[in-house]
């Protein structure tokens, strides 16, 4: 089932506001960068793939009033957004990527008036979203080499519809197995401190009629100890070149129990998550989240005033933990230094 999670509306952009669910579905216009880096920093759009979208998207609706500007002033006002937009985001790869893919339209069409380069960019912005539709369908059909009928599916944080364009990495892969008749159900943990796993996720997979149980993270061994998962699927924010990948907080934790429960860990992400010029985990960086989100998260205080919080928003697991990756090429497996090379 694809979600509507961002769509162009010729000058500006509209996305779902993800930090309202699941109790109302919320739609927010973005016409300017700092509205659209707000939206990106406050979680109201997230996912790699989907914050990808909305930056190459969010720098075509900036651009927009500028369109009777002259050339160098068109351009120079291209180059402050894009710099201020790639940077919203540090961990996840495909912002900088789409960016940086819009950059590389305005410098070889750079002698265009800029009516008609807006076009372009507007054009790169939309095929940025079209092939990430087409990359989740991939990614979802590869996955059914893994996914039996009456598999127990467990999952963290969201990588669903809306954390791309409308369908989804780990969730795609659902949605296909769904969509095949296979009798499945998905165990997707809460993903604290917000909550993306029971908020984002269930309301997802309960939308498209797919059997979803939630679960406190806590809850996950004893889970796995009972013979409920027979595979984990998550999404990922950056893969370095020897497969060790980011992606929420927790994740990491997940891959431990998995391992020590003699159970398979998939990551699902499409090639544009993939970061070469990364030798290792160690080399991505992690955004630290505001501490409020931990001590009075949705309002409500949930630590004493002034204590000391830690709160990374991602952490890195170690390629030694991935049985595979399932991507739009793909299923890939160890060793991922010479296997991988088929994504580049």
């Amino acid at each position: 089932m694809a979600i509507e999670t961002i769509s162009w509306r010729g000058d500006h952009v509209r996305m779902i506001d993800q930090t309202r669910l699941p109790e109302e579905r919320v739609e927010i216009e973005i016409r300017t960068v700092p509205e659209m880096v707000e939206a990106i920093r406050a979680l109201r759009i997230r996912g790699a793939p989907a914050i990808g979208i909305a930056g190459a998207m969010g720098l075509v609706a900036a651009l927009h009033p500028h369109r009777d500007d002259e050339s160098e002033a068109f351009l120079e006002a291209l180059e402050g957004y894009a710099s201020e937009l790639e940077v919203a985001r540090p961990t996840a790869v495909n912002l900088a990527w789409a960016i940086g893919r819009m950059r590389r339209v305005a410098e070889e069409h750079a002698d265009m008036a800029p009516a008609a380069l807006w076009e372009r960019l507007e054009d790169e912005a939309l095929a940025i979203h079209a092939e990430d539709l087409a990359m989740s369908r991939r990614i979802g059909e590869a996955a059914q080499e893994v996914i039996a009928s009456h598999s127990g599916i467990l999952t963290h944080c969201n990588a669903g519809g809306l954390a791309t364009s409308g369908l989804g990495t780990a969730l795609a892969c659902a949605y296909v197995a769904h969509e095949q008749g296979k009798r499945i159900r998905v165990f997707a943990d809460e993903t604290r401190p917000l909550l993306q796993g029971s908020r984002l996720t269930a309301w997802e997979l309960m939308q498209a009629g797919i059997d979803v149980t939630v679960i406190c993270d806590d809850t996950t061994a004893a889970t796995m100890a009972k013979g409920e998962i027979d595979l984990v699927i998550v999404g990922a924010d950056r893969v370095a070149a020897n497969g060790d990948a980011a992606n929420k907080i927790g994740t990491y934790g997940v891959a431990i129990l998995a391992k020590e429960h003699g159970i398979p860990f998939y990551v699902a992400a499409p090639r544009t998550t993939f970061d070469f010029a990364l030798r290792t985990g160690a080399e991505i960086p992690i955004e630290e989240r505001d501490p409020v989100e931990v001590t009075a998260g949705f309002g409500r205080r949930t630590a004493p005033e002034g204590v000391k919080v830690y709160s990374p928003a991602f952490d890195v697991t170690p390629a030694r933990y991935v049985t595979g990756f399932i991507t739009d090429a793909g299923l890939v497996r160890p060793p991922y230094e010479e296997t991988l090379q088929v994504l580049r």
